[in-house]
């Protein structure tokens, strides 16, 4: 009896093993890989110092160095790290966002692949493939907002991942009780105001202040989605419902600063606006982005708005850090919230941990 039962557990580990491939084309027994090192927006690039230096290097350091937008100051994309490849070992390996270069006259023209999870989990690699140095330096400079927003959804995605396990729950029944949606926030946002048709979500901290607002309106037609209507709606909700601290004052826009373009969201139509806020009749201000989209069932239009009070500090994590809570808003006729999709080819790799 007991050998029976020594199988039947063997022969659990194995199928857990073998099978677990969960159709996502990640590689097999990613669960098993350690935790990957490096903190959010972190580069590793394998490169060797002369292409660094040379026209294809300084096209990919351009790229990754590009400003973040929607910052009151100047803030790279990415930190970036470079090592050569005869000393990309296993410590360097399990680094969470890594860029490989594949410079073979083998292949006809440049091309970006990917894989998940290869060597450490949470881990994205990008391998770009080129017959020389001319013209992948070519392609990376009319190309490089592809590799920017890859590794910036990838980053999103696994923000996502920590909200699925740990939100706060209170905001998410605040969501669903007036708008009949659900959100994920970080759990430190706890402190609460609601409104007409308005609720805001805050950590309250003064320095490193994040923020959730959400309201709705009425939707009437398709010119709800212009740039003017947006700033208009905005002002009107901030000034009714955010006070400034002296008397008067109120949040406001400052519309010179402010982007309006259309994306997608949950695979539905989305307004994505991101800009700068200010206090009128105060001192205060910072960057927000917001996600636009049509409640059809209740025929409205619901805003979620992230916003961060952060003065004197680097803003990009924590600014990309609420942007993702963003995109778990689910409307009463969305599907369950799955991860953003990559529209890249995607290969599996079974590492070699040898090396």
């Amino acid at each position: 009896m007991k050998k029976q039962i020594v199988l039947i557990i063997l022969c659990s580990i194995v199928m857990l093993v073998v099978g677990c491939d969960n159709g996502n084309k990640r590689v097999k027994n990613s669960w098993m890989r350690p935790k990957s090192s490096g903190t959010p927006y972190e580069m590793m690039v394998v490169m060797d110092e002369q292409q660094w230096e040379r026209p294809v290097g300084r096209a990919l350091f351009g790229v990754l160095d590009t400003d973040v937008p929607g910052l009151p100051q100047s803030e790279r994309s990415f930190r970036i790290s470079r090592i050569q490849p005869d000393s990309f070992g296993r410590m360097f390996k399990i680094f969470r966002n890594i860029i490989v270069l594949d410079i073979q006259n083998i292949y006809t023209q440049p091309k970006l692949k990917f894989s998940r999870d290869v060597y450490a989990s949470p881990q994205m690699i990008m391998t770009i493939q080129a017959p020389d140095e001319a013209s992948l330096a070519n392609y990376l400079n009319e190309n490089g907002q592809v590799i920017i927003d890859f590794f910036t959804r990838a980053e999103m995605n696994r923000e996502i991942d920590n909200l699925r396990e740990v939100h706060n729950p209170e905001v998410s029944e605040k969501a669903k009780a007036m708008f009949e949606t659900d959100i994920w926030v970080p759990l430190e946002i706890d402190k609460f105001k609601t409104g007409k048709d308005f609720f805001w979500a805050s950590t309250n901290r003064g320095e490193k202040d994040m923020n959730l607002v959400m309201y709705s309106f009425p939707y009437t037609d398709t010119k709800t989605f212009t740039r003017e209507y947006y700033l208009n709606k905005r002002d009107s909700v901030m000034k009714a419902n955010i006070p400034g601290g002296p008397e008067g004052s109120y949040m406001a826009t400052q519309r010179d600063f402010v982007t309006v373009k259309d994306g997608t969201v949950q695979g539905q139509y989305a307004q994505i606006a991101r800009g700068l806020w200010y206090v009128k009749g105060d001192q205060m201000g910072g960057p927000f982005v917001a996600h636009s989209r049509v409640d059809e069932k209740n025929g409205r239009v619901i805003v979620a708005e992230a916003f961060i009070y952060a003065p004197e500090t680097l803003k990009r994590n924590l600014m990309r850090r609420m942007e993702a809570a963003l995109y778990t808003m689910r409307l009463p006729e969305d599907k369950p919230i799955n991860n953003i999709v990559y529209g890249l080819e995607e290969i599996v790799i079974e590492p070699d941990f040898s090396k």
